[in-house]
C-alpha cells in the first residue's frame, strides 16, 4: 500500500506587505531586506482573518479539484503552529466547514517541519490503519504573532495555506517513499525559531528568533537530513527531479546548496514571493512549482526543512 498525493492546493491572503513599505515604518530599506533574506513581498491576514480561515480554503481547492466528496474523508490533519486559539483545535473548525463530517481530526505542532512530519503521520495511517483518505493541511499566521516594530523579525514571516489530499493507493510508481524525523529539545532555549515572550499582541506573545544560530543549524541539520534519507533509500541527488525545502531565507538555501554540493537548479525557492509561511512554505512552494510548469506527475521530490524545537526531516515522494 503506498500514499498517494491525489491534489494539492494553496492559498494566500489578498493583503501584501511589500519591504518599501516595510522600509517607511523601519529603519530599513528594499536593499537590506532582500540582501540578507531574498525576501520581497509577504501576505498578511486582515484583521480578523485567522490560520483556519487560510486553511477552509485551501482544503476546498484541494478537494474541488478532483470533485471528491468530502465526506468520504476519513482524517483531517492540520499542522499549524498559529492556532486562532488553544482550542477548539483549528481541525475541528475546518472539519465542520468543509463538512467532513465522517472524519476524525488533529493539530499536529511542528513548527516550519509540520508538513514533513504531517506526511510522516499521514503515511502511518494509511498503512497502519483502515484509513484510506487523508486531507493534510497546513496553515500560518505568523504575522499575528511579530512586533512589527523589529525589523529582525517582522521582515521575515509571512502567511498562507496549503492543503495535500493523501489517499490509499497500489500504485507502486507513485506515493511517498520515506519520510525521516528529528527532534533535538536540548536547543529549545537558545536558538528555538518561535518564543512567546509575554502579554503581548493580545496576549499572544511575539516571535522571537537568534539568528546566527538557527542559520547554522538550518544548514547543517537539513543537509544532514537529506543526505541519510537518500542513503537509506539507496538513492543519491541524482534520482531527485526537485529539492523543495522550508522557505525560511534564500540565503540559507543557497549555503545549503553551496556545502553539499546540491544543485540549486533543482530547488524550488519562494521566499521572493511568499516569505517564511512556516508549515505553510512547503505545499506553497510545491504548488508554486506546478503552476510554473516545472513540477510534473512522476517527478521525484525532496522535501526538507527545519522548525523550532528544534523539529526538523526530510521526505522523498514520487508525484
Amino acid at each position: 500500500m503506498k500514499t498517494v498525493i491525489s491534489s494539492i492546493a494553496a492559498h494566500l491572503p489578498s493583503k501584501i506587505v511589500t519591504n518599501q513599505e516595510l522600509s517607511e515604518a523601519l529603519d530599513t530599506s528594499h536593499d537590506w531586506i532582500y540582501s540578507r533574506t531574498g525576501i520581497e513581498k509577504r501576505h498578511i491576514v486582515s484583521d480578523g482573518e485567522f490560520a483556519s480561515d487560510l486553511g477552509i480554503i485551501a482544503a476546498r481547492k484541494a478537494i474541488e479539484q478532483i470533485n471528491f466528496n468530502p465526506m468520504d474523508l476519513d482524517a483531517i490533519v492540520v499542522s499549524t503552529t498559529t492556532a486562532d486559539r488553544r482550542f477548539p483545535s483549528c481541525s475541528a473548525r475546518i472539519q465542520g466547514e468543509i463538512r467532513a463530517t465522517n472524519a476524525f481530526a488533529f493539530d499536529l505542532g511542528a513548527a516550519c517541519a509540520g508538513c514533513i512530519y504531517g506526511l510522516a503521520v499521514a503515511d502511518s495511517l494509511i498503512k497502519g490503519s483502515n484509513v484510506n483518505n487523508i486531507l493534510l493541511v497546513c496553515c500560518e499566521t505568523l504575522s499575528l504573532f511579530v512586533d512589527w516594530t523589529d525589523r529582525a523579525t517582522c521582515v521575515l514571516f509571512g502567511d498562507g495555506a496549503g492543503a495535500l489530499l493523501l489517499q490509499a493507493s497500489e500504485d507502486d510508481q507513485r506515493g511517498i517513499i520515506a519520510t525521516k524525523l528529528y527532534t533535538d529539545g536540548t536547543k529549545e532555549k537558545h536558538d528555538s525559531i518561535l518564543s512567546h515572550n509575554g502579554p503581548q499582541n493580545n496576549h499572544r506573545g511575539y516571535t522571537t528568533m537568534l539568528g546566527r544560530a538557527v542559520f547554522k543549524y538550518a544548514i547543517e541539520d537539513m543537509a544532514l537530513s537529506m543526505l541519510e534519507i537518500l542513503l537509506e533509500n539507496d538513492m543519491t541527488i541524482d534520482d531527485i527531479d526537485w529539492i523543495i525545502p522550508h522557505q525560511a531565507n534564500r540565503r540559507i538555501l543557497e549555503s545549503l546548496c553551496k556545502m553539499k554540493n546540491f544543485p540549486l537548479d533543482k530547488m524550488i525557492i519562494t521566499t521572493h514571493e511568499h516569505a517564511n509561511t512556516s508549515s505553510a512554505s512547503i505545499p506553497l512552494a510545491m504548488q508554486y512549482g506546478i503552476d510554473d510548469n516545472r513540477i510534473k506527475r512522476g517527478d521525484t521530490i525532496l522535501l526538507t526543512a527545519l522548525g523550532a524545537g528544534l523539529v526538523w526531516g526530510s521526505a522523498i515522494l514520487r508525484l
